[in-house]
């Protein structure tokens, strides 16, 4: 009993259902004035019009389009409604103006470094064109002198998380999805006080929404009180609103600017299985040490300002340089839903399109658009050794049945699926030829590719290739694969299912 009274006075129930409340108050307005229904009517019909032409025309992906043409023909009234409270991502002044200062950060924060550039070009122009697109788009330049360790599991990063955390002298940057209470966030919070007391700056960042069900109400007010500066992203408050749909699902936890982690792990303690959710959670984690850190510290810094609305000067939190013979070249990104740039999408289509040989990818979900089905199946048909892990045990089932309903295309054109049979797989993790990798926080839905602020590191000839590959390897041999009999298979009904889910997958 105590249990469902706390669930019902939840604020993510309290504020849905005042959510739910302003659709009741639209439609009965509607209802009100039913009497002026054939004007009513025809107005809409002029409006659903209208809105159908602007999402031609729109910079959106294709099933994107289709998946709101559909309910605005079929709906009028509603599929219309829905339309314009959550459809596309239109900018207000205030979010234009925040936008411009967030890119104007990192524009004037991070530069190349020729000599770098120069190395790479004549080592791989393929690689050197990948690292431009990404300079271009996402602003954080190509870098050297930058080590980087690989994580194939959560458990296996977050004792080196809390060993960086300790070394920490100047400030700690947090920025999660997810944050939970717990095993994993208790002994965190501990070395933030402790840090925190000690004149560090301390500063988290987490996503309201993807945090609502975890935390305590009070949490921001918690982190202060102990000295810990706490920015919240993108609040979940009770008004109707396509913002809702743009959430912060980027990770990064930076030490001084010398360290720092990205990846598919968030702070909580089922990504390092100490609560069992879907069976075994496989995830995974990258640290770089050295001067790829740079363009995290600038990312992080830049989410920070745009929350607040100001602009600090952020070269006094630069560290000073120093040597890591690290191998390799690596190159952070970030992607914004904001921009109409899909900067994770085509880091993949860029990777795909460069394999000679094998393409080995992990994700949690397999909803791609056509785009990227087609560049698969191209490499596969080319003869390229193209495999993809899904997770067996699911945490969503309508995203469950999304991902299976892509199986048949690919194997078909010679994609090898393997299921993880332990439990769910959370990495996002692409790996090309023993040559190029991209660890981060891009996962193969419309989510993440079209509604989500994103990361991830790029990465060539770089230390911790073999680790990844051996991760694959080793996932494989516990991992079960489809076979084309398996799919074909499915029931009809299941198929209609799968069918319906696809139409409506960018909306979800």
């Amino acid at each position: 009993m105590r249990n469902l009274t706390k669930l019902v006075f939840s604020r993510v129930v309290i504020v849905s259902l005042l959510i739910v409340l302003q659709l009741g108050v639209l439609l009965a307005g509607m209802l009100r004035f039913q009497e002026y229904w054939r004007w009513f009517s025809l107005v809409l019909d002029i409006l659903s019009v209208v809105a159908i032409l602007v999402i031609f025309s729109d910079k959106t992906d294709p099933a994107y389009k289709m998946a709101w043409i559909i309910p605005i023909l079929a709906l009028p009234v509603f599929g219309l409604l829905l339309y314009v409270l959550f459809g596309g991502n239109r900018l207000s002044l205030r979010i234009k103006r925040k936008m411009a200062s967030f890119d104007r950060v990192l524009r004037s924060s991070l530069h190349a470094d020729p000599a770098v550039a120069e190395r790479l070009e004549a080592l791989c122009p393929g690689a050197a064109r990948q690292t431009r697109y990404l300079t271009e788009t996402s602003y954080g330049p190509v870098y050297e002198n930058t080590q980087t360790e690989y994580f194939p599991l959560g458990d296996v990063a977050f004792p080196r998380m809390l060993e960086e955390l300790r070394r920490a002298e100047r400030y700690i940057f947090i920025e999660y999805f997810i944050i939970g209470s717990g095993k994993m966030w208790d002994a965190i919070f501990e070395i933030l006080k402790e840090k925190a007391a000690a004149g560090v700056d301390v500063r988290v960042i987490y996503d309201d929404f993807g945090c609502i069900t975890v935390l305590p109400m009070h949490f921001r007010q918690q982190l202060r009180a102990v000295g810990i500066q706490c920015a919240v992203f993108n609040p979940y408050i009770p008004i109707l609103s396509s913002r809702l749909n743009n959430r912060d699902h980027r990770k990064f936890l930076i030490v001084d600017g010398k360290v720092g982690f990205t990846g598919g792990i968030n702070l909580a303690d089922e990504y390092i299985n100490e609560k069992e959710r879907f069976g075994h959670w496989k995830d995974n984690a990258i640290l770089l040490r050295g001067d790829a850190v740079w363009s995290m510290t600038v990312m992080f810094l830049s989410m920070w300002n745009y929350i607040h609305g100001n602009v600090e000067d952020v070269s006094r939190y630069r560290p000073a340089p120093f040597e890591t013979g690290g191998r390799g070249f690596v190159q952070p990104y970030a992607d914004s839903p904001l921009d109409f740039e899909r900067v994770g999408e085509n880091v993949y289509l860029s990777l795909i399109a460069t394999a000679k040989r094998s393409i080995y990818i992990t994700t949690p979900y397999l909803i791609p658009d056509s785009t990227m089905i087609g560049a698969l199946c191209t490499a596969a048909r080319a003869g390229i050794d193209v495999r993809i892990v899904t997770p067996r045990i699911p945490d969503k089932k309508y995203a469950y049945a999304l991902t299976r309903s892509n199986y048949e295309i690919l194997i078909e054109a010679g994609v090898r699926i393997f299921e993880y049979v332990p439990g769910f797989i959370h990495a996002k993790t692409f790996w090309v030829d023993g040559e190029y990798a991209t660890v981060g926080t891009v996962n193969l839905d419309f989510r993440s590719l079209y509604l989500h602020f994103e990361d991830g590191v790029w990465l060539y000839r770089a230390d911790c290739l073999r680790d990844i590959e051996r991760d694959f390897e080793e996932t494989f041999a516990v991992s079960e694969e489809i076979t084309l009999d398996f799919c074909r298979k499915t029931s009809r009904l299941t198929r209609l299912w799968r069918a319906v889910l696809r139409v409506f997958a960018p909306l979800m």
